[in-house]
């Protein structure tokens, strides 16, 4: 069969390699794709946003499945659009995918259906949003209500933050149109664990557990990336834990999707915060999560093209789901300045040496020109490994780490470390 995987990220290329290992596999494509997966995959060059033209290319090359990476194809409605060509896509529709492009429908959904999360409320102009603030407690959290590249959540100690915060938003509109509305919400203390289901509207498979982290400097300090690294499983994991999730989260997220008419079918992650009282979601969102993905699929034996498949058909039950009892490492690895300004442009040395050592390496951010490869983007490159436990996975990746070169090269050194 021929395959079809849209975006350009860490994840993608992670998503390229393991649908590579699928026995039912003879080609894949990807849109637009990056350098690294030319070996696995035919990179086009079409925008992950021009959801006409990529449907016009899937239906022009016979694709029999085409997996959506990223969240803006999702909520731009490119699975209706398949759908109306009865075209096989593994992904929410534009209605189901409301529950991640606007944080105040899923934060009003969990309220309905008694989802723990966080108090909140929602606001339309930034002078009410400040006047609230003279009357709460603080910290809070201040989110964009639309897709912002998970950069749009703000921590605010104080006032005068939460304000700045504010005027970026709805005032400076540093998110555009995402921006319009905000939700500001209880802070909740804990620790942050990643919750991965793929779905099939009725039933939900669980993939092993991660954790990301989110902050650009050691210690999670500083402003939310897109992700700096991650580990699986979760060290907060337990069969106890896992079965409280389920229950008072994930079934009744499904089940209640479906009464509203937006049946969801795809992967749903829940990002979570594990406090003293239980799980409570801290957001939904509604493709895998970038860069636990990298982790998780290094520990997934059973493959992956029939658990899309099984979701997109309806048929799940019918999916057997193995997994390798190893832990997993992912450490990614930027360019200085990131997630505000950065340069790019620069040679990259010491991948060959790098993988040598028995590493996965996922590009990200990274384009191929004079049989060299150079920085692209902020997040360059994903190292990854599997092993035995934890501290030999993550003494493997930045072993490997340390023979990759470039101008403003910069990771965290602390992935692995549990969070406490």
């Amino acid at each position: 069969m021929k395959v079809l995987v849209i975006g350009s990220g860490g994840r993608e290329h992670a998503l390229v390699w393991k649908i590579s290992h699928s026995k039912k596999v003879k080609e894949i494509f990807a849109l637009p794709g990056n350098s690294g997966m030319n070996e696995l995959a035919k990179t086009i060059d079409i925008k992950a946003s021009n959801i006409i033209e990529i449907a016009d290319f899937a239906q022009e090359k016979k694709i029999n499945l085409t997996v959506v990476g990223p969240e803006l194809p999702l909520s731009l409605g490119i699975v209706d659009e398949f759908n109306r060509r009865n075209l096989k896509i593994f992904g929410p529709t534009q209605k189901a995918a409301m529950i991640e492009s606007s944080k105040i429908f899923a934060k009003e959904f969990m309220k309905k259906n008694k989802i723990p999360t966080s108090d909140f409320q929602t606001f339309n102009y930034p002078n009410d949003a400040k006047e609230f603030l003279k009357n709460t407690q603080f910290p809070v959290v201040i989110k964009a209500d639309g897709l912002a590249g998970g950069k749009g959540v703000f921590i605010c100690n104080s006032i005068e933050p939460a304000e700045a915060s504010i005027n970026s938003i709805m005032i400076e509109k540093k998110f555009g149109k995402s921006g319009e509305q905000i939700i500001i919400e209880e802070y909740l203390s804990g620790q942050e664990m990643s919750f991965m289901i793929i779905s099939d509207g009725k039933r939900a498979i669980p993939l092993v557990s991660s954790m990301d982290y989110k902050k650009i400097f050691d210690g999670d300090k500083g402003p939310n990336t897109g992700g700096m690294g991650a580990i699986s499983p979760s060290p907060l994991s337990d069969k106890n834990l896992y079965t409280t999730i389920m229950k008072t989260i994930i079934i009744p997220t499904i089940e209640g999707m479906r009464l509203e008419g937006k049946e969801f079918r795809g992967v749903l992650y829940a990002g979570l915060m594990i406090t003293s009282e239980g799980p409570r979601v801290l957001e939904y969102n509604v493709r895998l999560g970038d860069p636990e993905t990298q982790t998780i699929l290094l520990r997934l034996k059973s493959d992956l093209v029939e658990l899309m498949e099984g979701s997109t058909d309806g048929s799940l039950f019918d999916i057997p789901v193995r997994w390798d009892d190893k832990v997993s490492g992912c450490v990614v690895v930027t360019s200085k300045g990131y997630p505000s300004k950065f340069e790019t442009d620069k040679k990259i040395d010491g991948l060959e040496r790098a993988k040598s050592l028995g590493v996965e390496i996922f590009h990200a951010g990274t384009i191929l020109k004079d049989r060299s490869y150079h920085t692209s983007g902020g997040r360059v490159l994903n190292v990854c490994a599997l092993s035995n436990n934890l501290k030999d996975a993550m003494k493997k990746i930045y072993d490997a780490i340390s023979f990759i070169g470039y101008d403003n090269i910069y990771y965290r050194t602390d992935i692995g470390k549990v969070k406490k």
